[in-house]
């Protein structure tokens, strides 16, 4: 008797320890690993402050806030048919000054430095158009002529930040891409060639 329960404790110590180093191999978003299905996913997302909007086609809309910035989108994907989450997208709020613009993302930028060490690539610059002032920086951003992109590798995936502009909006936006969930969506993809 003593025999059994012992071995029924060491096998649950087993499978809770590989849970947990299963979970630890992958990317985590506000400490929650960029895994499971989207449900559980946005329920931990709830469960760390965020509102759910809505979910559609296995990408789900969030609100809330994010390092220490007030009312974000965050966007949480998955692959068609398999409901398996790889990627998590903050949309941080709009701004309509190019000082604004630029203080979100160095602002980001060094926090993600401190975090994850110097940057695997970044590009900062605008296109041919000389810029002079804030508003001819902004404009070159709605035209798209602005290229502000940063990533960083890690063994567990990529995060890149970068200023984005749709619609007459520009914000900062910040992914984080699981490199073990994103490796068996290029399994699939590259079964359906």
């Amino acid at each position: 008797m003593k025999s059994k329960l012992l071995m029924t404790v060491i096998l649950l110590l087993a499978i809770v320890s590989f849970a947990q180093s299963q979970s630890s191999q992958h990317l985590t978003f506000k400490g929650v690993p960029i895994d499971g299905t989207l449900d559980k996913f946005v329920s931990k997302m709830k469960q760390n402050g965020f509102t759910e909007i809505g979910t559609e086609n296995g990408v789900a809309s969030l609100k809330g806030d994010f390092a220490t910035y007030e009312g974000c989108n965050v966007i949480v994907s998955t692959l068609k048919g398999k409901d398996l989450v790889s990627n998590v997208t903050v949309n941080f709020p709009k701004q309509d000054a190019w000082s604004s613009l630029a203080s979100n993302y160095f602002n980001l930028k060094e926090l993600l430095t401190e975090k994850y060490g110097q940057p695997s690539k970044s590009v900062e610059k605008f296109g041919s158009f000389f810029q002079v002032d804030d508003g001819s920086k902004m404009q070159q951003v709605y035209l798209d002529n602005c290229k502000y992109v940063t990533t960083y590798e890690t063994e567990k995936g990529s995060i890149q930040l970068s200023i984005k502009s749709t619609n007459s909006n520009a914000f900062v936006i910040l992914t984080y891409s699981d490199k073990i969930n994103g490796n068996i969506i290029r399994a699939k993809a590259k079964d359906d060639l």
